[in-house]
């Protein structure tokens, strides 16, 4: 009875363990995996594009709050993907054990004893005479078969390393989720925008945002700093189908990693090589630099401010921020057109996405901006639902328009601005992944093992020498169009090199 009892207990278990190590069970997981990795390149996830996020939610907030309850904002550290991973790697170890314990017990082992029915097999072939069975096990081995003298017999096989190029591929999948675990784990990813001219230093105070593994340590990142000197946009100017289209992004900068300033350039899928991480080109725009006076007649602001582009030809949104300002704090909502044309609404838009003719429009506004209230407000936007609005083109007076060089007095006396230039800004990805080698190695030698796999037969073949009759016989797993001329080829040789 408790015999009995115990038995049934183990059943469900030892049940969900056969299936879940089964072979099918492993593909499905696979399967399973790349459908539910889908969603990361649909949405935008928080470790490489958290302004994405941002945008989603001010776009249409109940759905990312919806869909950041299902954490497809951050896919690849959700816990139904590390379920699935997880799953998928315990799924391939118990796949894959205890064919490596079968296999390596079939390696030690001699061929199998020859059949008494020889012709049952796939291909058969009778011949009489007498051979010398040891020649006809060397004229075997010299084809590459394992082969033994049984009595009257000879018992030969090959094929076997193609058992050994599955499992190699196997545990190559295996090694491959390792490296993916473990290096993602180890790895970081933080982004800044840099503007011709600024100096990024690697440490955590100098990035916009920064998305470490759960094993990553702040030591780990190994000090450079990385000037970005020049962005530059090669446009398409010969084809008229694609004119003004970008066609190259070449960032030049200056790495210093405390050997030496040296001078590089990186691309859009060319990353710069730094010390202990690589720099990825993600992003640019332009940053018209604008310099803020107060009604005071004091500096409020002075600087490149970073616009986001929203349309292919560069029409750019920007705000601007003076707390500093005098008598009251003053915000800016500003569009920057790097070649400007007047619609027949009167409104404007870029025609070009270089910045051949630029205007620059500030809708103004006064009041407190709410910057000392203590909550986290976007740098990119402004709240303009308790603010007074000075200028703009619903407002009391038109918005200000600027071209480079030029400057123009704050309607109310609250202030002066002045169009100083323009400079372009990049956004940058540095990113670390110690098991990205590992991966690239693993992966590589999975694909060799399955070709190598898939390229090799596995077949047995047994001659009989009974009197004056000698038989022949081939078997081979799986489909072999090619067996009764291989057998056929083996005969021809042994008749020719045994026979007694």
């Amino acid at each position: 009875m408790e015999s009995s009892f115990r038995s049934s207990l183990m059943f469900w278990p030892r049940w969900f363990w056969r299936q879940l190590t089964s072979m099918r069970t492993a593909l499905f997981l696979l399967l399973l995996l790349a459908l539910a990795a889908v969603p990361g390149s649909l949405y935008p996830q928080r470790s490489a594009d958290p302004n994405g996020v941002r945008v989603y939610y001010d776009e249409r907030p109940e759905l990312a709050a919806f869909l950041d309850a299902l954490q497809l904002f951050d896919v690849y550290t959700s816990v139904w993907f590390s379920a699935i991973y997880i799953l998928l790697f315990v799924s391939l170890v118990g796949c894959v054990l205890p064919r490596l314990r079968v296999h390596l017990t079939a390696l030690r082992r001699g061929p199998v004893q020859t059949p008494e029915n020889l012709k049952r097999m796939s291909a058969y072939f009778e011949s009489t005479g007498a051979l010398d069975l040891e020649k006809v096990r060397k004229v075997l081995k010299q084809n590459g078969f394992r082969a033994e003298i049984q009595g009257d017999s000879v018992s030969a096989e090959k094929g076997y390393a193609k058992e050994t190029g599955n499992l190699v591929f196997h545990f190559s999948l295996v090694a491959v989720l390792i490296a993916v675990g473990v290096g993602g784990g180890l790895s970081f990813s933080g982004q800044r925008v840099l503007v011709e001219g600024d100096t990024f230093v690697n440490n955590l105070a100098s990035y916009d945002s920064f998305s470490p593994g759960p094993f990553f340590n702040e030591r780990e990142l190994v000090p450079f700093s990385l000037k970005l000197d020049d962005f530059a946009v090669i446009y398409d100017l010969r084809n008229p189908a694609n004119l003004g289209q970008p066609i190259d992004f070449v960032a030049s900068a200056t790495l210093d990693d405390g050997s030496g300033a040296t001078s590089q350039e990186f691309r859009v899928n060319h990353p710069l090589a730094a010390p202990g991480a690589n720099v990825y080109l993600t992003g640019n725009g332009f940053a018209p630099v604008i310099t803020v006076t107060d009604g005071t007649g004091a500096v409020a602001f002075s600087g490149p401010v970073v616009y986001l582009p929203q349309d292919s030809n560069m029409t750019s949104l920007g705000v601007i921020k003076v707390p500093d300002a005098l008598p009251e704090q003053i915000g800016m909502i500003s569009f920057f057109y790097p070649t400007v044309a007047e619609l027949d609404t009167g409104a404007y838009t870029s025609i070009y996405p270089d910045p051949i003719d630029p205007l620059l429009t500030l809708n103004v506004y006064t009041g407190d901006l709410g910057l000392d209230s203590g909550i986290p407000r976007n740098v990119y936007a402004l709240d303009t639902s308790q603010l007074e609005v000075v200028a703009s083109r619903t407002g009391p007076n038109p918005p200000v328009e600027l071209r480079p060089g030029e400057s123009a007095d704050l309607p109310g006396g609250i202030g002066r601005v002045t169009f100083d230039g323009v400079l372009r800004f990049a956004s940058v990805d540095v990113a670390w992944n110690p098991g990205g080698f590992w991966v690239l190695l693993f992966a590589a030698i999975a694909l060799i093992a399955i070709v190598f796999s898939l390229s090799i037969r596995r077949r047995r073949v047994w001659v009989r020498v009974r009197g004056e009759k000698i038989e022949y016989a081939a078997l081979a797993r799986g489909d072999d169009e090619q067996l009764e001329s291989v057998l056929s080829e083996i005969k021809d040789e042994i008749e020719k090199e045994a026979r007694v």
